[in-house]
């Protein structure tokens, strides 16, 4: 057994190779982020090993600094593990009391790890081409909450501008209100426009749900409106709903490109009620192949669902917080689909409404309920089957 450990960095990665007798075959050497680099470190794997040599390659997870050699050694049929940072380093604090950490230190701990078998799994080529999958799903999850905090500024300036505008309307963020907006940025604009512009202007964008008699409160009310008339804060409205458009048509882009990947991977989640194209894309985005996990309860762990457990002697904790350790994008995904899923799905809906009779909160009762659909996306992603719900 030859293992070879790889820091991962920018510019430059720390190689170093070990014989499965802990021999050291090749001390810490390193090469750059190139292809050069990359055919120097497959020479010296292949120069320390014999023919019938069993290689493990493993480095850690370091987002996109690692994502060019992983394919590197994936093309070249080398079975790699990429491992958790925190993994590694609990696991280097296990071997010396001393406070040492560099690029050379981690290269022979990861080399070690693989050595000593802590319960690794080989990173497969179906997860290297589930990063295109994840890419996406992060980018609009990213993209949302950009768009949530703009939606939050055009409240607070609305309440500034024009605050009786709200009452008016069923929610401030619809095509109509936007479109209002963009034209009259506050209660002075608004209180001044020509009614048959405003009248038109509704009923375009409302698609006639809108017409002359709403045109005509919105202005009356306007001219009584207790709004500030502040231009600098009229601009910022209105640049602020430009960019919520522009998010929009690019959040519509990316949703439509992880359509197209849902429906080339034909997965079974989505039949899951409650489960739609963009919520299950993330999951499979963040678990990536569901092989790696021997259990339902490893991706539970791996997303940080699972209770966090402190026993000493006679003392227990009693209230096992969630360990929010792993993918916070897996966490959110899970915790959020288990929300629509209990609101669809009527056994899951039972399943929720057993565990708040039993005296738990609402977020506690959830988190119960994302482990038995986590049990169940499992199962279903094992055997290939399309949800079945229970007669």
């Amino acid at each position: 057994m030859i293992c070879v450990g790889i820091d991962v960095a920018k510019d430059k990665h720390d190689c170093f190779i070990l014989s499965s007798e802990g021999e050291v075959l090749a001390d810490v050497f390193t090469i750059p982020n190139n292809m050069e680099g990359f055919g120097n470190l497959l020479q010296a794997i292949r120069s320390c090993s014999r023919p019938g040599d069993k290689i493990k390659v493993g480095l850690e997870a370091t987002g996109h600094y690692s994502y060019n050699i992983l394919g590197f050694l994936l093309d070249k049929g080398l079975p790699t593990f990429v491992i958790n940072p925190l993994h590694t380093n609990l696991y280097r604090k296990s071997l010396t009391l001393r406070k040492t950490k560099t690029d050379r230190v981690d290269a022979r701990t990861i080399a070690a790890m693989l050595l000593s078998d802590v319960d690794l799994k080989p990173y497969t080529g179906t997860s290297y081409h589930n990063e295109e999958l994840k890419s996406l799903t992060r980018y609009r999850f990213d993209k949302v909450r950009e768009r949530a905090k703009l939606k939050t500024a055009v409240s607070r300036l609305v309440c500034i501008l024009f605050p009786e505008l709200e009452k008016l309307f069923p929610n401030l963020h619809i095509a109509s209100v936007y479109a209002l907006l963009r034209e009259f940025p506050g209660a002075k604009q608004v209180a001044g426009a020509n009614l048959t512009r405003l009248k038109n202007l509704l009923h375009e964008v409302s698609r006639g749900r809108y017409g002359r008699e709403n045109a005509v409160e919105i202005r009356n009310i306007a001219r009584n409106s207790i709004g500030s008339f502040m231009p600098a804060k009229s601009l910022e409205l209105k640049h602020t709903i430009s960019l919520i458009h522009v998010l929009d048509e690019e959040i519509a882009e990316v949703e439509a490109e992880i359509d197209c990947i849902m429906d080339e991977i034909q997965s079974p989640i989505t039949s899951i009620p409650g489960i739609g194209s963009q919520m299950g894309a993330m999951i499979l985005a963040e678990v990536g192949d569901f092989s790696c996990f021997d259990s339902p309860d490893k991706i539970l762990a791996y997303a940080g669902l699972s209770p966090s457990v402190h026993q000493s002697g006679q003392m227990k904790n009693c209230y096992a917080h969630m360990e929010k350790r792993g993918s916070r994008y897996l966490r959110y995904a899970i915790f959020n689909a288990t929300r629509f899923v209990c609101n669809w799905n009527p056994i899951f809906a039972a399943y929720l409404a057993k565990k708040r009779s039993e005296g738990k909160h609402y977020n506690v009762a959830i988190s119960h309920a994302a482990k038995k659909l986590v049990r169940l996306i499992y199962a279903m992603e094992k055997s290939g089957q399309a949800y079945r719900p229970a007669v």
